[in-house]
């Protein structure tokens, strides 16, 4: 598998005849590992993690550290995939000096790309990372970290006006360098028309099919994460509940004393058993 490179994925086209860009979700190795053996283009280590890995109900509670240390995890895997992490929120809202160190420790970390939220409120953020040749994905619609302000996880531009002020914070981060644009939780012919209207890769999720790309959480997509299933989360397995059979399976073993058998422990020579064994009986006469 060839790794595309930031730039490369900057000119990186549907309309011109490209497959649609593959991103998913990881927070950890084996997760990187599966996704790199599928052929996945990007791997998102993405604040998300609170919820899905931490147990947090929101994504405001993760850390700068927190998204470092999962993304170590995935760049030790050495994987083609783009590896690309999530400023955390508050992590690049005070100060461009501040969204700078704390870009650079994901970058240490292993990422060859963070990701940000907002529209024209971050320009100023954005044209910081870029000058100090930092590769920013944007993502604007649905913004997780402003879960309060929108008041919960709703659809957004669901009507002109809006979807009219998400097509000009689109191409306003387009000029301000980013590489590509997560749409979320748009109606399809909002991430359409945003889509048409810049020249850089928009990657949806819950943005309907005309986009340039799609993006799932690696648990929702596989089955891991059995709580709030959004409409826009397909299944392609059930490993929670194999898991929890599994496991129930390996419990009723040991109980029952069928775990674990002869073929499963080790065993000393007959003489040291012996010998042991003496010894043993030694100690406890």
């Amino acid at each position: 598998m060839t790794k595309l490179t930031a730039p490369e994925i900057r000119a990186y086209r549907v309309k011109d005849g490209k497959p649609p860009l593959v991103m998913v979700t990881a927070y950890d190795a084996p997760s990187a590992r599966i996704a790199e053996d599928a052929g996945v283009d990007l791997l998102l280590v993405g604040d998300s993690l609170a919820m899905v890995i931490l147990g947090y109900e929101d994504t405001l509670q993760v850390t700068v550290e927190d998204i470092a240390h999962h993304t170590a995890a995935v760049a030790r895997t050495r994987p083609s995939s783009l590896v690309i992490a999530d400023l955390p929120w508050m992590s690049y809202h005070i100060s461009t000096s501040e969204t700078l160190r704390n870009a650079a420790k994901l970058i240490r970390a292993g990422a060859q790309a963070v990701k940000l939220e907002g529209g024209r409120k971050r320009l100023e953020m954005i044209d910081a990372l870029v000058s100090a040749e930092i590769p920013v994905m944007g993502h604007i619609g649905l913004t997780p970290q402003s879960v309060n302000a929108i008041g919960g996880f709703r659809v957004q531009a669901k009507n002109l006006e809006d979807a009219a002020v998400l097509i000009e914070d689109a191409q306003l981060l387009e000029k301000a360098g980013v590489f590509a644009i997560v749409l979320e939780g748009i109606p399809d012919v909002a991430a359409k028309l945003v889509t048409e209207s810049i020249n850089v890769p928009t990657i949806g999720i819950g943005a309907g099919p005309h986009t340039d790309g799609q993006v799932l959480v690696f648990h929702d997509l596989v089955g891991l994460e059995n709580g709030v299933r959004p409409k826009f989360v397909r299944r392609y397995a059930e490993l929670a509940e194999d898991a929890t059979k599994a496991v129930s399976a390996y419990a009723s073993d040991v109980r029952s004393g069928l775990f674990p058998n002869q073929s499963e422990t080790y065993h000393a020579s007959s003489a040291v058993a012996e010998e042991i064994s003496i010894y043993g009986s030694k100690l406890n006469s």
